[in-house]
């Protein structure tokens, strides 16, 4: 019974352990109304930071379906720290190689988690961020999700 009772327990821990390499402290994605992402709609995220002995992490996370024409993403990226004012800064994000999708799909639909950052430490307080898409086409269509996720590392 004791060896039963271990054998269930230890995939159970490993997992456990596995999983303590990074925290989600923050994921919020926003849904692109009607699937065109227009350079008006600019999603909205706040997050908090309490502890500044650990760096952080942040992402981009797009969802989009295979009809997304382009191979890569244009934004402007607008966060404002603590006590600062807003910083804007652009980014060119990789979705595609010539012969496939860079992110996990399953059926017509790709899902990227692209890196922004490195791990950083971060002072304490109310983080402000906002996403623009900053492409030609507008609307940018079969965009489904845009969100942004921070890990404690």
């Amino acid at each position: 019974m004791k060896l039963i009772k271990t054998c269930l327990l230890l995939p159970v821990a490993v997992l456990f352990l596995s999983s303590c390499t990074s925290v989600d402290l923050y994921e919020k994605d926003v849904t692109i109304p009607g699937f065109k992402w227009k350079s008006s709609f600019k999603p909205e995220y706040t997050f908090t930071i309490k502890d500044t002995t650990s760096p952080y992490q942040l992402f981009l996370v797009l969802r989009h379906n295979e009809k997304y024409n382009y191979n890569n993403i244009w934004i402007n990226l607008y966060s404002q720290p603590p006590g600062d004012t807003v910083h804007k800064a652009p980014f060119e994000l990789p979705l595609a190689t010539n012969e496939k999708w860079l992110g996990t799909g399953m059926d017509d639909i790709y899902e990227h988690r692209i890196k922004l950052t490195d791990p950083q430490y971060l002072k304490a307080g109310i983080y402000h961020f906002r996403i623009e898409q900053i492409m030609r086409e507008d609307p940018l269509e079969n965009v489904m999700n845009i969100g942004l996720r921070v890990e404690k590392k």
